[in-house]
């Protein structure tokens, strides 16, 4: 079952063609369709600046999976709640969940028209399960919470998917507070999986690219330090091997052809 708003002619409306835009470079990036001309320029100046940067979408894409099918298989986890989805590509949350539990539930949450417009035709459910798609704001933590009760339990364990979107929330304190108060909310047994581009002095070309990026592109990135990445678990049992380079988080074999190391770090945190 699925639960999509339609795409109005206003929400089309509001797609920018004329700007380069971060959900629809990472779809360029990852190979897929839903990208213009704007978006693959910038996203090949970019690759210019950092020839690296394209596999990052690549790094975070197989975190995802690798996290989601660990959290579904052996933790038992049934429920997802995946803010800033990004576009629909191969490999989304429920469609990985439910090959290991087809009655696992997952609300999609973005803001971004871009992601609205193509979120209906794309997301679909198992019989057996359920997934929705919340048109809100990561800042907006109760309308989220109220609106992914219609869906989710939140008295049963859910794994909270926040890949590659803090990114987008300049203030720390700000960032930080959403992240608690959305765990907060979950019970015990519930999980944060999260992922964020890094800045190191070793990775000089990062910096420029986001530069780039930030004077250019929309929405605006904010880079962080691992350590600081790594604060956003504070408060909850890291789980091996940490906060570490997303392509370093408990491979598999799928990240044939990365470097030994990406910018975009992730990790896995459980509530106890």
């Amino acid at each position: 079952m699925t639960d999509t708003p339609a795409a109005s002619s206003e929400t089309r409306r509001q797609i920018k063609t004329d700007q380069p835009h971060t959900a629809r470079i990472w779809n360029y990036w990852l190979g897929g369709k839903d990208n213009y001309e704007v978006d693959q320029a910038a996203g090949d100046q970019i690759r210019k600046l950092h020839p690296g940067i394209g596999d990052y979408a690549r790094a975070d894409r197989l975190f995802l999976g690798r996290a989601v099918r660990y959290l579904a298989g052996e933790c038992g986890i049934r429920q997802f709640l995946d803010i800033g989805t990004g576009l629909p590509t191969a490999d989304n949350t429920h469609e990985v969940a439910q090959r290991t539990a087809p009655e696992t539930r997952v609300v999609y949450v973005d803001n971004d028209p871009i992601v609205l417009a193509h979120a209906e035709a794309l997301l679909y459910s198992t019989p057996q399960g359920r997934t929705a798609y919340l048109d809100e704001d990561l800042r907006n933590v109760d309308a989220i919470l109220e609106q992914a009760s219609q869906t989710l339990d939140l008295g049963e364990p859910v794994a909270l998917m926040l890949l590659g979107v803090v990114i987008f929330i300049e203030d720390d304190d700000e960032a930080y507070g959403i992240v608690r108060r959305l765990m907060d909310a979950l019970p015990a047994g519930s999980h944060l999986v999260l992922s964020h581009t890094i800045t190191r002095p070793d990775m000089p070309d990062v910096d420029a690219a986001v530069a780039f990026w930030n004077e250019h592109g929309t929405p605006k990135l904010t880079q962080r330090t691992p350590a600081a990445v790594t604060r956003f678990f504070d408060g909850l049992e890291l789980l091996d091997p940490g906060v570490v380079s997303c392509n370093r988080w408990r491979p598999d074999g799928g990240e044939a052809g990365l470097p030994a190391e990406v910018a975009m770090f992730g990790g896995v945190g459980r509530k106890a």
